[in-house]
């Protein structure tokens, strides 16, 4: 279809007329799903383990509830994926003997990497920096790491190219080097922006296989990094500093040693699964076309017995609007005449590949008209409707539905920006958007993601947002598949 005549669709789909539903979402429900599901009882919803599992029962029997059924007869949809069970981490300083050891805390000064290794180290330390051996540009150049615990900063610098920076910017790829320098643990400081510095923060992926199963990587927050330099040849700040401004290495060895034990256990190919119901369409044509909503359930685990990441607004408000969405549709007046797919992936945190699972085996993929991403919607100062240009005529379903609920202090507004598992569904073609938070990663995978600090507005809206689209889009109206300009044949 040429420029013209999908600019032209686009105008007579922003005159259709919207069906409203009378059906508002209920703050009680969504907060009690948020509460549940972010609670200890799941354990971080780590995919791969039983904790999560046990969090895809909830859902599933949330949705049965609604009037969704298993797709195909199986609810499930199974896959593997890499999962680091992190048991127990102690991590310890200490000047001259260990009658003067500082005993840093799991979960509030430090935690571990997601892929860490498993094992024990008790060694002097070497400061290296961003931990890069390139060339010019060495950082383990004037140190000898053999034997050593070594101590870097997350990250890259932005004054080397990226053609440099890329081999070193994952954790996995930090700690390969450093123990190829003849390392026995690294010590990575959190030197992220998307978190307070007195916070500890939780992720799965850490780069690229191998994963080093006897090597120890553990991450302290900003704050305890300061506290580890202190007495030092440099603080962490000069530090910083120092190699922003000469644009040279400034490794060091440290006078204080670090003791650090880690037992984890690493499956490399554990079970997880999807979860994928349907409600069926009440047209005998129109049901075997179908809009798929989708939220991810996993998150970024517990290590040990204090360090949760209960994962309340990432993504447990996006899987309670799903739930709550179904639960919306059970009730309307205004019954779809598609079928609507609700899919709760798994492995988001590993690249997305839940959502990669799903595209790469549902089988009738042309069917699909149109993919509705919900995520991290509980926080944020606005709400963003994130997609392709690509696919004028989803964009002005959610647009028209917003004007029926929009208020000054809490409009859409709509980028082109598609990521998560939106993205995945926009590369083979399939309409999509994503509604989520803009700003609201605040408690982006730290332990203060607590349905305490979900916003109550933005929930709400937000949710009543996806149910009204999801509603909009389930009728006849709506043509996006044949509208899209596709980027596969199927």
């Amino acid at each position: 279809m040429n420029r013209q005549k999908i600019i032209a669709l686009a105008i007579m789909m922003a005159f259709l007329p919207i069906t409203v539903s009378a059906q508002q979402a209920s703050l009680d429900s969504l907060l009690a799903h948020i509460r549940d599901l972010s609670s200890s009882t799941y354990e971080g919803r780590l995919a791969g383990t039983d904790a999560y599992m046990s969090a895809a029962e909830y859902v599933i029997e949330a949705l049965e509830r609604c009037g969704v059924q298993p797709y195909k007869g199986e609810w499930a949809q199974y896959f593997e994926t890499e999962c680091n069970q992190i048991e127990n981490c102690t991590f310890n300083t200490y000047l001259g003997s260990k009658d003067s050891m500082q005993v840093q805390v799991l979960g509030r000064d430090f935690c571990c990497s997601g892929m860490t290794g498993r094992g024990y180290a008790d060694a002097s330390v070497v400061f290296c920096g961003y931990g890069i051996d390139n060339g010019a540009f060495d950082e383990y150049a004037d140190v000898d790491a053999k034997g050593k615990i070594v101590m870097v900063l997350s990250g890259v610098p932005k004054f080397l190219p990226s053609k440099v920076t890329d081999a070193y910017a994952t954790i996995r790829d930090k700690a390969r080097v450093a123990q190829a320098h003849g390392a026995c643990a690294l010590v990575v400081v959190n030197m992220s922006l998307s978190c307070s510095p007195y916070e500890v923060q939780g992720a799965v992926y850490s780069g690229e296989l191998p994963h080093l199963a006897t090597f120890p990587i553990i991450q302290p927050t900003r704050d305890c990094g300061d506290r580890l330099l202190e007495g030092e040849k440099m603080t962490l700040q000069e530090a910083i500093q120092r190699i922003g401004e000469n644009q040279k290495p400034q490794s060091f060895h440290l006078y204080k040693k670090f003791e650090i034990e880690v037992n984890a256990k690493y499956h490399p190919a554990a079970l997880t699964a999807n979860i994928i119901g349907v409600y069926p369409g009440n047209d005998e044509k129109l049901k075997n076309e179908y809009v798929v909503v989708g939220a991810s359930l996993d998150h970024v685990g517990m290590q040990g017995t204090t360090c949760l990441f209960p994962g309340a607004d990432n993504n447990a408000s996006g899987v309670a609007a799903l739930m709550e969405t179904a639960r919306m549709l059970q009730l309307s007046e205004d019954q779809p005449s598609r079928s609507v797919i609700f899919a709760v992936f798994s492995a988001s945190e590993q690249q997305h590949l839940g959502s990669q699972v799903f595209v790469s085996n549902f089988k009738p993929l042309k069917n699909i008209e149109a993919f509705v991403d919900v995520s991290s919607i509980g926080g944020g100062d606005s709400i963003s409707v994130l997609g392709n240009k690509r696919y004028p005529q989803l964009w002005n379903v959610a647009r028209r539905v917003d004007t029926v609920y929009c208020t000054n202090d809490m409009c859409v507004s709509f980028k082109t920006m598609p990521k998560g598992a939106a993205a995945a569904f926009d590369y083979v073609g399939i309409p999509s958007i994503n509604i989520t938070n803009y700003k609201g990663n605040r408690h982006a995978h730290v332990p203060s993601d607590i349905v305490e600090n979900i916003d109550r507005r933005f929930i709400v809206k937000a949710t009543q947002l996806l149910f009204e689209t999801v509603l909009d889009l389930s009728f006849g109206e709506y043509q996006g598949r044949s509208a899209a300009s596709k980027r596969v044949k199927f």
